[in-house]
């Protein structure tokens, strides 16, 4: 696992999200109640970034047709998405948020 500082956790607020880099490759940085999680920032369903979505809990809407999903499995939780979110493995240390995005994946 390589793994890459890409923020501070004072930068995401609780309940906001950070985007990481541009297009296909764009990873949201979510700040669940403390915890932190790294999803995929593209929408399955259109090509839309879900960092500046709407984040309730454990779940994001995307702001452009609603679809939402949970940041910590990436499985769909309302249409009209389809397809699961892909997650990536997340370490914190000393207050960096560090992201694996080689090993980014889809759960079954």
């Amino acid at each position: 696992m390589t793994f890459v500082k890409v923020a501070e956790t004072s930068e995401i607020e609780l309940g906001e999200g950070l985007k990481i880099g541009e297009g296909e490759t764009a990873v949201a940085i979510f700040n669940v109640e403390g915890e932190f999680y790294a999803t995929q920032d593209q929408c399955t369903h259109a090509e839309w970034s879900l960092a500046d979505g709407y984040l309730e809990g454990d779940v994001i809407e995307c702001t452009l047709h609603w679809a939402k999903f949970c940041v910590k499995t990436g499985k769909v939780k309302a249409r009209p998405a389809c397809e699961p979110l892909k997650i990536f493995p997340i370490d914190i240390r000393d207050g960096d948020i560090y992201v694996d995005f080689d090993a980014g994946h889809v759960v079954a």
